[in-house]
């Protein structure tokens, strides 16, 4: 599997928080992360100890234990709405590149927006828009964390950075340094309108066509093909039967299911 270069040169891990432009509120507990985010200005993040009602995508619960990293950043976002689609997308590349500059190899994207370490979910990602010039980056990561305490079925179906990644103390604040350096870059990728160095990016990462069931959005019934990438707009691509591709947004799947064929 090929891995996303690192975003950065590389720092000594993890040790010096430089938050690069970006002012970060920690707090014990909150219910939500992106709740709180969705009232401050651009460059504010916010991170908790604890979530009480995290949230993924679709509004799945997300068990969010002392441990991980629960993070939430608002980043600007100018011009048409339509510009700013691709971010979910962006921000996972993101997120794949800051666990780069900690030493972390072979992640990928499972399209639009968990990240994982084999067939493993590491890190979830939620994209909301409050205002017309904004965005909220919501960032679930596993890192010292155990999911699998209260909720048993995830022992099998989650990673921690912890098991990946030689970090020298439970420094949260570090792993939260790194990641926001990294959406600060890939928003400016962004902004200079050149989305397609990400998506060749993440096209690298996926390697192989992989058997894939999406749940459409309204519709009970499953669609299964090759998932062959994404397009220049950040569409999923999909091959049928007979070789035919069909693109989709995020906005038409409710879910994709790899599948082990």
């Amino acid at each position: 599997m090929i891995s996303i270069e690192p975003s950065c040169p590389p720092l000594i891990a993890p040790a010096a928080n430089d938050f690069s432009g970006w002012f970060l509120d920690v707090l014990p507990e909150t219910e939500s992360t992106n709740q709180l985010a969705a009232r401050l200005p651009a460059w504010h993040a916010v991170r908790a100890e604890t979530q009480t009602a995290g949230r993924g995508r679709t509004g799945r619960h997300w068990v969010s234990d002392p441990g991980g990293l629960w993070l939430s950043a608002v980043l600007p976002c100018p011009g048409p709405r339509e510009a700013w689609s691709m971010l979910p997308l962006a921000a996972g590349w993101a997120v794949i590149a800051a666990l780069a500059d900690l030493g972390v190899s072979d992640l990928r994207l499972r399209w639009p927006n968990d990240i994982l370490a084999g067939r493993r979910k590491l890190a979830g990602l939620l994209v909301e828009r409050h205002t017309p010039d904004t965005a909220v980056v919501g960032i679930g990561l596993n890192v010292f964390n155990h999911p699998e305490a209260s909720a048993p079925a995830l022992r099998d179906a989650t990673a921690r950075l912890a098991d990946l990644a030689a970090l020298d103390e439970r420094d949260l604040d570090a792993v939260a340094a790194f990641v926001l350096r990294a959406l600060a870059h890939a928003h400016a990728i962004l902004l200079a309108g050149d989305f397609p160095r990400i998506a060749a990016d993440l096209n690298r990462t996926w390697g192989q066509p992989r058997l894939v069931a999406l749940t459409l959005a309204g519709g009970p019934a499953a669609v299964v093909g090759l998932f062959s990438g994404i397009d220049e707009h950040g569409h999923l691509r999909l091959s049928d039967r007979i070789g035919q591709i069909h693109t989709y947004d995020a906005t038409q799947v409710a879910h994709l299911r790899e599948l082990e064929g």
